[in-house]
């Protein structure tokens, strides 16, 4: 690009989404607001709130297989280029499978280079380029906007994988805890707009239902603040999907959309994180409607186990899980 030309804003850069907070200088209350600014800052709660969320976050994980590939790309989409990175193994094989990944972090923090661990190793161990999007956050972007910017990146793969090196035909969509539940929501939002349906979903530790509080699990796990709790839900929840209304709406809670064309699926989940009874009713739904479906479950581990290198032999054995699924699939 020529010096002094600017390029367009990646879509997760823009500053201004629906759900910034915003004080007009009209506005009756302003001198209320004004005096607020003058106890605190940010005015808003929610801003405050936000602030130790993403400034604490335990991204920035390192590929672990050096001969992986990784380059940047920008997906074009009606709202701006979409930032992502393309896990790439070795060789010149065409027409590789590939993997859209959607990387976890509440739906309010996280970049792709966060899960580069995991994208990276799945690019290793089943020869797949991996598309790592990153789309825009809530509390400034609430639902469904994190979904649409997953959609076009996906619509993209479709019609454009070839020039990446893959195969459009064979795209799996995937995802861990936030990201696992947009990769979940995915192929009922694609089913929706009569496109073709991904070829399989890896879930890891996905969020399948926002009514959480209706399963055991939750309900004794949630309150021990252990890695995932209550409050953070309930944060999560207000700032990604803001009405009542939207909780269980299917391309939210994909636990109660109809799942009669769902993909073939691995959920991957712990019997310590809150989730997994959530996990288990989404499972259990799947098999239900006839669809292809395995649950990987892990004694005593919590929600994210497979997220440190070399931390646990149970994250290891769920790559493996992975690695025997997506073989299983037909080609």
């Amino acid at each position: 690009m020529d010096q002094g030309v600017s390029r367009p804003l990646f879509v997760d850069q823009r500053p201004d989404g629906p759900g910034v907070s915003q004080i007009d200088p009209s506005d009756p209350a302003a001198p209320m607001y004004r005096l607020l600014a003058k106890m605190r800052a940010p005015v808003a709660l929610r801003d405050i709130m936000i602030h130790p969320v993403r400034t604490g976050y335990i991204g920035q994980e390192k590929p672990i297989d050096p001969d992986i590939r990784v380059t940047e790309l920008a997906v074009p989409s009606s709202a701006g280029p979409i930032r992502c990175q393309i896990y790439t193994p070795p060789g010149a094989a065409p027409a590789r499978p590939m993997m859209l990944y959607l990387h976890g972090g509440g739906f309010t923090v996280g970049l792709s280079e966060d899960t580069a661990y995991i994208t990276s190793r799945i690019a290793a161990e089943n020869e797949t380029v991996v598309v790592s999007a990153n789309y825009r956050l809530a509390p400034e972007w609430p639902f469904p906007t994190a979904l649409d910017d997953c959609f076009a990146v996906f619509e993209w793969m479709q019609q454009n994988g070839a020039s990446i090196g893959g195969d459009g035909k064979r795209i799996a969509v995937s995802g861990d805890s936030a990201g696992g539940n947009l990769a979940a929501a995915l192929p009922i939002k694609v089913r929706d707009a009569g496109l073709p349906p991904p070829h399989a979903a890896v879930l890891l530790c996905p969020i399948t239902d926002f009514l959480c509080e209706e399963y055991e699990s939750f309900d004794r796990l949630g309150p021990l603040g252990i890695v995932y709790d209550t409050a953070f839900i309930g944060f999560i929840r207000g700032a990604y999907l803001v009405h009542r209304r939207n909780w269980e709406h299917p391309h939210a809670s994909p636990a109660r959309a109809d799942l009669s064309q769902f993909p073939p699926t691995i959920v991957i989940s712990g019997t310590h994180d809150p989730l997994v009874d959530e996990n288990r009713a989404f499972v259990e739904k799947l098999k239900a409607a006839g669809r292809t479906t395995e649950h990987f479950v892990r004694e005593g581990m919590p929600h994210g186990y497979y997220f440190f290198p070399g931390l646990f032999t149970q994250g290891d054995e769920a790559f493996a899980a992975i690695k025997r699924f997506l073989a299983s699939l037909p080609a």
